[in-house]
């Protein structure tokens, strides 16, 4: 069967609230898909707002530019018209134009909750129709004058005027239909009644410029659509980041101090229990060792006994407590010594050695003899040896073994293991027993006595030296704990001196002294 280890067991997190934000995602769908059906144009208001705004930013922005081209239309137009007649159609252009100018900026100086989007896409259209019948005049003028060679300046004027509305007016595509279809229906309509074929493939020529600006458009349509989308799928992603964010906060925030509270709340009521107690055992050990004479009754020495190993067991319970409140806290201060981890086994050792030996179990230690001292809490070290000693002593069957090893790790550090031969833990109780007041189903069979409370206690302790846990175990194949402290903990011993080495040296430097004091005095 495969070991399980568990070094560490990572803090509950709090539950996200998956209902709520089922319940928005669905009321946003919902939302999204009304604004749909009511739309125009069967896009969200966002968008369509979005779209309308760039249809008049457009508009705005190549003002000037459309000026100057109708400007020069007129003035080239002058050759084949009366002047009159093509300042009268220049005029007419720039009226659209400034009209289309107007209602744009109209549009932009709005608010986004004021914007009645139906109404400005049926005057967009309206306007951009009308201005597509203003250059539509100016064609149909050019294509009716008596003076030859107007059909070139014809189909330019119509290409020009389809480009402008089709790259202008992207954004909205019945906008762009809107403007072509009177350049379409004037050309047709010239064709028709001429009937030659220079005006068929000037109509030709024209209609099939329109269909490729027509899909041009929906071209650019269709890639502003994607980035719209791709811009508010962002900017949802980076609401629900921000949302989980805030809800992980608020969680550890709670977290944190549900965790205090309950620290704080151990703490004083251990105190508090502590105070009786006391009491409680001092007396139990007068009457149980009849410090004032024997009892009448054999039984009420008894009954003292019980009392007395109760309150013991009690008191133990809630030195633990207050051991981990502290540790989970961040309260427990260190009294860091140096001292040697062969001693602290040795002593731990020599501690459980009457509980070995009443389960006729055997305790070995393999510890290295070149290990130097470390900086460690000597209080803490105890507890953490003792703790793991006596639950491989509790749990072992009698005539198992146990194996104490100590030594160097491949950091540098030094490391202490505790292996047994006992019936070991299943993978799936691991966390349990890791956790505080947790037992197994063995500790529950057997009915061992413990508060559950060991493990964690030593795992704070190793981590608070800087140290690292584990526990690797396997049922029937006992358990191991591995207590790791990093090289930062050893404390490297400084090279020792050979005392004859030393004062050879030092008469040698004497003598020297001496001869060259008594040179200096002969000289003189």
């Amino acid at each position: 069967m495969s070991r399980e280890t568990v070094t560490a067991t990572p803090p509950e997190t709090a539950p996200f609230d998956g209902d709520a934000q089922r319940r928005r995602k669905a009321a946003h769908n919902m939302r999204a898909a009304r604004e749909r059906l009511t739309s125009a144009v069967g896009l969200e208001r966002s968008f369509e707002l979005e779209f309308l705004r760039l249809f008049a930013q457009y508009r705005t922005g190549a003002a000037i530019p459309l000026f100057v081209l109708a400007a020069a239309g007129g003035a080239v137009a002058s050759f084949w018209l009366p002047l009159e007649t093509a300042g009268l159609l220049f005029g007419v252009i720039a009226l659209t134009i400034g009209l289309m100018v107007m209602l744009s900026r109209r549009l932009l100086r709005q608010g986004e909750d004021d914007t009645r989007l139906g109404y400005w896409h049926r005057v967009f259209v309206i306007g951009e129709a009308l201005q597509g019948a203003s250059w539509a005049l100016l064609v149909q003028a050019l294509a009716n004058a008596p003076a030859p060679g107007s059909d070139s300046f014809v189909l330019f004027v119509t290409l020009m005027a389809s480009a402008v509305t089709a790259m202008l007016s992207a954004t909205l595509p019945a906008a762009v239909y809107a403007g072509l279809l009177p350049l379409s229906v004037v050309v047709l309509a010239h064709a028709m009644s001429v009937r030659n074929v220079d005006a068929a493939m000037m109509a030709a020529m024209t209609i099939s410029a329109q269909i490729f600006f027509v899909f041009l458009a929906r071209r650019l349509y269709s890639s502003a659509l994607a980035t719209l989308r791709s811009r508010a799928e962002k900017d949802k992603l980076f609401f629900e980041l921000e949302e989980a964010k805030a809800n992980s906060d608020e969680a550890r925030r709670r977290a944190e101090e549900a965790n205090l509270a309950k620290s704080r709340f151990l703490a004083t009521m251990s105190h508090e229990l502590r105070t009786p107690l006391n009491a409680i055992l001092g007396f139990s050990e007068v009457m149980k060792d009849e410090v004032f004479g024997e009892h009448s009754n054999r039984t009420y020495k008894d009954y003292s006994a019980d009392i007395h190993s109760s309150g013991q067991h009690l008191l133990n319970l809630i030195n633990e407590i207050l051991d981990l409140s502290r540790i989970e806290a961040g309260r427990y201060e260190l009294n860091e010594e140096a001292l040697l981890l062969s001693y602290m086994i040795d002593d731990c050792r020599h501690m459980m050695n009457l509980r070995s030996r009443a389960k006729e179990q055997t305790i070995k230690a393999m510890i290295d003899p070149t290990l130097p001292r470390i900086w460690a809490d000597e209080r803490a070290m105890r507890q953490i040896i003792l703790n793991i000693l006596s639950n491989a002593v509790k749990f072992t069957p009698p005539g198992g073994e146990i194996v104490i090893k100590a030594g160097w790790t491949s950091s540098g550090g030094q490391y202490v293991s505790i292996r047994d031969n006992g019936p070991g833990i299943p993978a799936e109780e691991i966390p349990i027993i890791m956790s505080s007041f947790g037992r197994g189903t063995w500790a529950l069979k057997t009915a061992e006595q413990g508060s559950g409370l060991g493990l964690p206690i030593v795992k704070g302790l190793v981590e608070m030296h800087g140290g690292h846990f584990q526990l690797t175990s396997a049922p029937r194949e006992g358990t191991e704990v591995i207590m790791t402290l990093p090289a930062s903990r050893v404390m490297n011993a400084l090279p020792a001196m050979d005392v004859a080495e030393s004062e050879d040296a030092d008469g040698a430097a004497h003598n020297s002294r001496t001869r060259r004091s008594g040179g200096a005095h002969a000289a003189a």
